[in-house]
């Protein structure tokens, strides 16, 4: 069942934690703890699918059950606790995700003090919701205390440590501080290579990453590399319709995007989208970003009606999916912003520019880095509508580099 699972095969994985389940049921009852275990393993297949109410499901009904068989503060139920704090940030609900796990963190430090490798697994968790959010130094200093615990339980060469490692290195390239992502990346990658080898999924997954860093930066041709390496390793591994292999396929069309080569990035991202509507189906997180995607590749080549299409789809999915405040949908409504405005309908335009960030500053503050690119695109639409005098006196209370 698991194997499945972990292959991305998740319609007989489905099928056969639904028959494990049904027969556990049947002998067991519904609240045993055994029957509670595949529940459980019915959220985290639903979460890795995008599924998030499916997901939520299962995870309250073994909640539930968990506390009634064993109490609120056993590691089990923490555990499950856990996985709704991993769910609740894919829907955007921070607020909840960091309640959640306080409450498994907390429970970790008095069951097994604050150095255990679960507790440390909460910890890296929180940094993870930290860095969702934009706030970078709770984030680090949260990765840090991860980082120093798990070097000191497992050693620096473990596979745990060299997770929160790269978890740094996400961190550091969100935040423009490439030399310091490219050391962390680099750490991460020679430490997978040593425990597991070069074509290893953990080592590709890190080897992609650096490809993003090289692209961000500019550097094109180290990127192609790397992606290229990440795509033969994960082809080899798991084959050319799973999902980890689609995600570099994608990566690859934004790459060939960025550098003008609009049909070998089509190519990619029809690949990428044929791939994910085949394995997730065509209302699944992952499809609706490639389908974002091409929506700017239209964009960029002034498509304008297919890039409306493609942008459409992309919102009414994610809003479907996530909801209206989540910030994937708000960067697609930014984007239709953008497409409005190349167009000149400027009132359309302002409509969503503003939609998005009211949606960003509730949602990650006027300090995150989208939040000031959406209002910087707000009030360069006002100065192109002869409104400066409006801009700057509306863009005073954000941070100084946005006035215009």
């Amino acid at each position: 069942m698991g194997l499945y699972a972990d292959q991305g095969k998740h319609y007989q994985a489905e099928e056969m934690y639904r028959r494990a389940l049904d027969g556990k049921e049947k002998a067991w009852g519904p609240e045993h703890t055994s029957t509670l275990d595949t529940v459980n393993n019915l959220g985290l297949l639903y979460a890795d699918q995008g599924k998030h109410i499916q997901a939520e499901e299962m995870y309250r009904r073994a909640l539930d059950g968990y506390e009634k068989a064993w109490g609120p503060e056993h590691t089990s139920t923490l555990s499950t606790v856990n996985n709704l704090g991993l769910l609740y940030p894919d829907q955007g609900k921070h607020s909840q995700a960091e309640e959640i796990y306080q409450r498994a963190l907390d429970g970790y430090e008095k069951a097994w003090g604050p150095e255990h490798t679960s507790t440390l697994s909460t910890v890296n968790n929180m940094g993870n919701l930290y860095k969702y959010q934009g706030k970078y130094s709770q984030a680090e200093e949260i990765y840090r205390r991860a980082l120093d615990g798990k070097e000191k339980a497992w050693g620096p060469e473990h596979t745990s440590t060299l997770n929160t490692v790269n978890n740094l290195g996400l961190l550091y390239a969100d935040q423009g501080k490439h030399i310091q992502a490219e050391e962390m990346y680099r750490r991460a990658l020679d430490g997978y290579e040593k425990v597991w080898g070069p074509e290893h999924t953990s080592t590709l997954s890190t080897v992609n990453n650096l490809g993003l860093l090289y692209a961000d930066q500019g550097k094109y041709s180290q990127a192609e590399e790397i992606y290229q390496r990440a795509l033969d390793g994960k082809e080899k591994a798991w084959g050319p319709e799973h999902t980890s292999t689609l995600d570099t396929v994608n990566n690859l069309g934004l790459l060939y995007a960025d550098q003008g080569k609009y049909i070998q990035a089509e190519e990619m991202y029809q690949r990428a989208l044929d791939g994910y509507e085949k394995a997730w189906g065509p209302e699944h997180t992952s499809t609706l970003s490639t389908v974002n995607n091409m929506g700017n590749l239209y964009k960029y080549q002034g498509k304008h009606s297919q890039a409306e299409e493609m942008y459409q789809r992309a919102l009414d999915g994610k809003e479907k999916a996530w909801g209206p405040e989540h910030t994937s949908t708000l960067d697609t409504i930014n984007n239709l912003g953008s497409l409005y405005a190349d167009q000149g309908k400027l009132a359309e335009a302002e409509q969503m520019y503003r939609r998005a960030l009211d949606g960003y500053i509730n949602a990650r503050g006027l300090n995150h880095p989208n939040t000031r690119l959406i209002a910087r695109n707000l009030a360069l639409l006002r100065e192109r509508k002869s409104c400066c005098h409006e801009a700057f006196g509306w863009a005073t209370f954000l941070p100084n580099e946005l006035v215009l």
